[in-house]
């Protein structure tokens, strides 16, 4: 068989396919972030990363080393994220919440939370992962729950737009 008769059968393939299944779902759109100076929670913020990842479909958070989309760093305050837009900012691991006790993964988890475009909601309620500090440092859990997953599918299907926002979790 010729090179265009291949291309051509498997462009009818694909297209049959395609009108098989139904439309094609959109791609997720891909947003980088870039944690290489941080130390010992580097571990950490990744495994936050991939709780994302492993929970919405809309998005995908992929590290790089260069320049991102957000940027992570740390210090010796509380954590908190300056969102610019969905998607766009950046966040802080902030020791003074790990010395007291609050598992690293959860951090990273809730600060991604933000720039995926959610709020802090602190009901104390540990099924939370907005809920923050509200939960205690007993918490452990680092995953959304049904309707922050919901949220960020959402906000990244139809793109919503997020005014430039601090979040400053305290205890």
């Amino acid at each position: 068989m010729s090179l265009r008769k291949t291309i051509a059968v498997v462009a009818s393939a694909a297209a049959l396919s395609v009108g098989l299944i139904g439309t094609a779902e959109a791609a997720p759109r891909i947003v980088t972030y870039n944690s290489s100076n941080t130390g010992e929670f580097q571990a950490a913020i990744d495994k936050g990363a991939q709780v994302w990842n492993t929970s919405v479909a809309n998005v995908v958070l992929r590290k790089v080393t260069g320049a991102a989309n957000i940027t992570v760093r740390v210090d010796n305050q509380w954590p908190r994220a300056y969102v610019t837009s969905l998607g766009r900012g950046s966040w802080v691991m902030g020791r003074q919440a790990v010395n007291e006790g609050h598992d690293t993964v959860r951090i990273s988890s809730h600060e991604f939370g933000h720039l995926l475009g959610l709020p802090d909601r602190r009901t104390g309620l540990c099924t939370d992962l907005m809920s923050g500090a509200s939960a205690g440092t007993s918490c452990k859990n680092p995953n959304p729950n049904t309707r922050e997953k919901a949220e960020v599918e959402a906000n990244f299907r139809s793109m919503v737009t997020v005014q430039p926002t601090t979040f400053a979790d305290a205890a």
